[in-house]
């Protein structure tokens, strides 16, 4: 079995000096890959130098919302030139957020939207990161036109209605561990209804730790629990649920591993 975690920060500076040991316990879990997502120039970079150091990893770069204000020219020529490297396969996260709010809803829509245009340009899919602000993440996504290439909803976390919203523009739904939690039946029943290859999982870590580990620090490891969780929800077993699932993300992320380290 060999499972991949779209979306994960290990390059969060609570696994700093230690990110061998997560790899190993990953793998001693099944978890085979990993996306390390970057979202501000530290952490790009982070992820930039695991995905060269580890085959296993591959790295997705963009500017996350709560960034938007320090997005400026001189990031967008970086961005351009990261978005180049072999190892980079995605760009993200981007899109709004409305629960921190940090940086101006108006500034956060046009970073969103000219990033969607730069990955069009590169040829490259998007994950979006979506906090209280589905109906306007969803407008924008729909008024710009997602890339061929395709796209995530990264923690998808929003009832059937919006699934299937999502899906017609034709976009992955990627479960983390709010599948897993006991109040969210309205993420599962989303998880039942979208089509099979448009599914993905992640951890987010070290945010949003699945249960059985819920209010512990989240890691790679653990999104074989959400593997778990969505192979009872799809009624499938665990096998064939994280071929499904890590195919689909060869396929989305168009990255076929060259033996693992």
């Amino acid at each position: 079995m060999k499972l991949f975690d779209t979306h994960t920060h290990l390059n969060a500076e609570s696994f700093a000096g230690q990110e061998a040991d997560y790899i190993q316990r990953a793998a001693d879990n099944g978890v085979a890959y990993m996306a390390v997502v970057g979202f501000d120039r530290l952490t790009i970079q982070k992820s930039l130098e695991l995905s060269q150091r580890y085959r296993s990893i591959i790295s997705v770069v963009g500017c996350h919302p709560t960034e938007a204000h320090h997005y400026d020219a001189s990031f967008e020529q970086d961005l351009h030139q990261w978005l180049e490297l072999d190892r980079v396969r995605m760009l993200g996260e981007i899109g709004l957020d409305y629960y921190w709010d940090s940086a101006p809803r108006d500034v956060q829509a046009k970073v969103f939207r000219r990033q969607i245009a730069i990955a069009k340009e590169h040829g490259l899919p998007i994950t979006i990161h979506n906090r209280d602000a589905t109906a306007d993440c969803y407008q924008i996504l729909k008024q710009e036109g997602i890339p061929e290439a395709g796209g995530i909803m990264h923690s998808f976390g929003e009832g059937p209605e919006e699934a299937k919203k999502f899906i017609d523009l034709g976009m992955h739904l990627s479960f983390s561990g709010v599948l897993t939690f006991k109040k969210c039946e309205d993420v599962r029943e989303s998880a039942k209804l979208a089509p099979a290859d448009k599914l993905l999982i992640e951890t987010d870590a070290p945010y949003l730790a699945p249960v059985p580990k819920r209010g512990k620090q989240n890691e790679p490891a653990y999104v074989r629990y959400v593997a778990e969780t969505l192979a009872q929800v799809r009624e499938t077993n665990l096998e064939a649920l994280a071929d499904l699932t890590t195919q689909n993300a060869f396929d989305l992320f168009r990255w076929q591993p060259q033996g693992v380290e």
